[in-house]
Order: structure tokens, then sequence, then C-alpha cells
């Protein structure tokens, strides 16, 4: 065998070897990343409807639904509903409206214990010797509107009919001028951001972001492809969401599932100035982007610089400003009711 010959085997081997390493190397980098056992043993598969390989005794539960608040003359229209004499719980949850909604306005009756000299929704068992009921000026669907306005009046009616009481209606022009007045402060102060976490190189599985983000304190949320990080006060809206695709989530095996992006998303008006919430928002983006080899970026797939954060964050200090004037405060019952 001639050198030239022996020379163009070397170089084919080499080149064979040279396509091999490529394809190992592209078929590893097309593999989502996946969980790790807790004591860092082989990946295995996690979804939401397996247990996470974290260790429970340390996440942080569900939030407990709170207790609706109360009536608001700030945010909802008024109406006094005198008796002719004391009306049981009984009697009145017996002729409550059928729906709590006037349109796509919450509405509510609240009765005044005899007892406790409090206002709260109708319990059996207690005496009320007045009423007061109430529809939302606004919220994310819009102003309270003359058709809604008519339709909260005519439940009411029929419910203080039913007990002898007289109710007493505002003005309907005046409040629903009222209510187009607070729809238009509320839209020029919600903010709803939003984060979104790229894979730069090999494609997560979803059990992979899942126990990425629990070691930030995340937890599963009520529905696949969700988690969230919850507020230090128990019964608190949460803090941040987390979400990916919740197909992904669901597949009949997940570990499969190729995922290429999450976002992060924080409700502003939603969260207590006091958690910290963008603070917060922003460490656990730039923390999950170097675990998991991502990179942060808008909703335009343009990568956000630290500095475009830091004008974010002033922002939002002058947005908490103005709602902490209005008396809305971030994460007040009276802001998570307008912002909803």
């Amino acid at each position: 065998m001639s050198s030239f010959t022996v020379g163009l085997a070397v170089i084919g081997g080499l080149l064979l070897a040279i396509l091999v390493g490529w394809n190992t190397w592209t078929t590893r980098r097309s593999i989502p990343r996946q969980a790790q056992t807790a004591h860092g043993g082989a990946p295995r598969t996690l979804s939401e409807r397996q247990d996470p390989v974290f260790d429970p005794s340390i996440a942080p539960p569900l939030p407990v639904l709170e207790k609706k608040p109360g009536l608001d003359a700030l945010i909802d229209v008024l109406t006094p509903i005198a008796l002719e004499g004391p009306v049981s719980g009984d009697a009145a949850l017996a002729v409550m409206p059928p729906t709590r909604r006037a349109g796509s306005k919450p509405f509510a009756i609240e009765g005044f214990n005899d007892g406790t000299q409090q206002w709260e929704m109708p319990h059996p068992g207690q005496r009320y010797s007045a009423f007061q009921a109430g529809v939302q000026l606004a919220n994310r669907t819009g102003a309270l509107n003359e058709i809604e306005y008519s339709e909260f009046v005519v439940k009411v009616q029929a419910f203080a009919d039913a007990i002898n009481g007289s109710p007493e209606f505002p003005e309907m022009l005046d409040e629903v001028a009222r209510a187009r007045e607070l729809d238009q402060f509320a839209g020029g102060h919600d903010a709803q951001l939003s984060f979104t976490l790229r894979a730069k190189n090999a494609a997560w599985s979803p059990g992979y972001v899942q126990q990425s983000a629990a070691r930030l304190g995340f937890v599963a949320g009520a529905i696949p492809g969700r988690m969230v990080l919850p507020a230090e006060m128990p019964g608190a809206h949460p803090v941040l969401g987390l979400s990916f695709d919740p197909l992904a989530a669901m597949a009949e095996d997940p570990a499969q599932s190729a995922l290429r992006s999450l976002t992060l998303s924080l409700d502003v008006p939603q969260v207590d100035r006091a958690e910290q919430p963008f603070v917060r928002m922003r460490d656990a983006a730039i923390a999950l982007a170097a675990s998991m080899d991502g990179v942060i970026t808008d909703d335009n797939g343009q990568a956000i610089r630290p500095e475009a954060l830091d004008v974010i964050g002033a922002d939002l200090e002058k947005l908490y400003d103005t709602l902490d004037a209005r008396d809305l405060a971030a994460g007040s019952p009276q802001a998570r009711r307008l912002f909803s």
C-alpha cells in the first residue's frame, strides 16, 4: 500500500471520527435537560402529576385563600337598605340573588350583625338590623355602565322586597361617571410585567424546570405548566408566577418534552410592596438564567440588559407611590379587587 493510500485512509478515519463526534454532540444538545434525583443519581422523569424530587418539608405550601374583603365606598356603589325590624341570617340567605354579578361586575349584600356590631356576609343563626348592597365600580373589564347598574338595582330591589326593606339607590349617572374616572385611573396605572427565559443551547424538560424553580422557592400551581412563588403573608396573592407549555407538562412522557422558554410574571397591583416583588423577580430571573444556561429576554425576544432592569425597578417605585396616594396600595384588598 502506497503512502498516498495510507494518507487517504488516515484522513478518512479522522473525518469519520469528527462526524461521529459531531453527531453525538448534536444529539446530546437535542435531548432536554432532566431533573436529578435528590442524591445526584441518574435523571428521572418529573411531571406535575408526580412528587417533586426536592425536599417537601422545606417547600412552602400553596397560599390559603383569604377571606374576601367587605364593601368599600372607594371602589363600590353602596346602597343602604333600611329594615322594618331585625332579619335573621337564614331568612336573608333564602332570598339572596342567585348570582353575585351584575354584568361583568361583582356585587355583594352585607348585613349589620347586632351581636358583633360588624358588617358581614349574612350567616345562619345571626340577626341583622340593616343591610347594604354594593356593586364594583370598575375592574379590568372596564367601568360600570348603565345596563350593569340597572341590573344591580333590579336584583337588590327584589332582595329588599323579600325582607321588607327599603333601599336607597345613588343617582345612576353620578355613579357611572365615578366609575369611568376610577377606570381611567386604573387603566393608566395597571402594570403586569413578564420576563421570558430562553434556552441558549440544550432544551429543558418540565421536570428540570420545576426542579430548578423549586430551589428558589417556587411551588406547583393549580394548573399544569404553572408554578408560583408564595408571599410571606399567608393567604396573600403569590409574589410571582412561572409558566411554561402546559401540554409539555401533561405529556405521557414529560421527560421527552423539550421546552425552550419559560415566563416569569408579576401582577404589580396584586402584590404588596413590602414583598419586594420586582427585586425577587429580577433575582429569580438572573438565578434561573445562570443555573439553566438561559438568557433573559422581553416579549420580542430581545435580551434584557441589567441596567434596563434597574430602570424598570425605579419606574415601579413611582407607580407604588401613586397607588398609595390614591388609597389603592398594591396588594391591598381594594387594589386586588379593582385590578382583577
